[in-house]
Formats: C-alpha cells, sequence, structure tokens
C-alpha cells in the first residue's frame, strides 16, 4: 500500500516549512532608533504644556505675599536669639534671627545642598548644616563653606506693633 500517503509533502531540509514570512516586519537599528527618537520626541512636545504651567507659576512666587505670620514678640527675642516657625505652611520650617535690636533675618530653615535642617550657631556667628558641614552667612543667606552653592531663600519679615511677621519668601534667580 505504497502511494502518495507515504510522502513527505516538504523537503525534509527544510524545517520551516510552515513559518510565512511574506507579512513580517524587519526592525533593523535604524529603524529602532527612529522609534526611539520619535517616541522621545512624543514625550517633549507632550510635557511642554505642563513646563509653561510650571514656569508661570515659578515666575510668580517672588512676587507673591502670603498671610502675614506671627512669628514671635519683639520683647522675647534677644539681640544673638534665633526663634525657629512655620512659613508659608505649617510644613515649611523657617528660621529668624536677630541680629541687631532693630535687624532680624529670616530664611527657609533647610540647607540648598540636600534639605538637611540648618541651625543657628551664635558663639560661631553662622547658620550651620550638619550633614556635610557647610555654612551659610547669617547676613546675606549666601553659602560660605561646604558644599552648598546657592543662597537659603529668605523671608522677609517686618515689626509691627511689637511683633515679628513674616511676609513673603523672597526667590533668588540661578
Amino acid at each position: 500500500m505504497s502511494g502518495e500517503n507515504d510522502k513527505i509533502p516538504f523537503n525534509e531540509n527544510n524545517y520551516t516549512h510552515n513559518i510565512n514570512r511574506d507579512n513580517e516586519r524587519k526592525l533593523d537599528r535604524r529603524g529602532f532608533m527612529k522609534t526611539m527618537v520619535g517616541a522621545a520626541g512624543l514625550f517633549a512636545v507632550s510635557t511642554l504644556p505642563w513646563g509653561g504651567v510650571a514656569a508661570k507659576e515659578l515666575m510668580g512666587l517672588g512676587d507673591k505675599e502670603y498671610p502675614h505670620k506671627k512669628i514671635a514678640d519683639v520683647k522675647s527675642v534677644k539681640v544673638g536669639d534665633a526663634v525657629e516657625f512655620a512659613f508659608p505652611g505649617e510644613h515649611d520650617s523657617a528660621l529668624l534671627v536677630r541680629l541687631s535690636e532693630n535687624k532680624y533675618v529670616a530664611y527657609q530653615n533647610a540647607c540648598t545642598h540636600l534639605r538637611c535642617p540648618v541651625y543657628w550657631v551664635k558663639e560661631e556667628g553662622d547658620l550651620i548644616c550638619p550633614c556635610h558641614h557647610g555654612k551659610f552667612d547669617v547676613e546675606t543667606g549666601a553659602p560660605t563653606a561646604g558644599p552648598p552653592r546657592r543662597p537659603l531663600p529668605e523671608i522677609v519679615v517686618k515689626v509691627d506693633k511689637g511683633s515679628i511677621y513674616a511676609v513673603r519668601v523672597k526667590r533668588y534667580e540661578s
């Protein structure tokens, strides 16, 4: 009973007879790179509106006045002493230092290097970040030693009727 049914319907040396490659996509290096550049461009264009919104918001922060917040009474802060407070929000740590009878400075209390807390060291006359030995000039908030490169954001204060108030955060141009 030999006949047609005993024959193998394909060449025995071709083991890929059942794979149809006619409609297969080819993705070589050039095609892959084009796809990746296109995806990156699409991502960049899709983020532009949000970047514009963020830039607009950040540009207005320097002029934004917050509700005035009482820090302390003048008579409770001696010359050379510091007072910790929160401004502009309740989780934004800040530090007020009374430099003389009528001069007060205040800064956001986070090092501009890695956001560690900054402390007033009266004996040295500096604001110190203990994490990486950063120092800031108390008069200006500018870094004087260590890794910080940007000044501490200054908080504008005013004295009114025997009390010290935080008014706004002064932003610096980078």
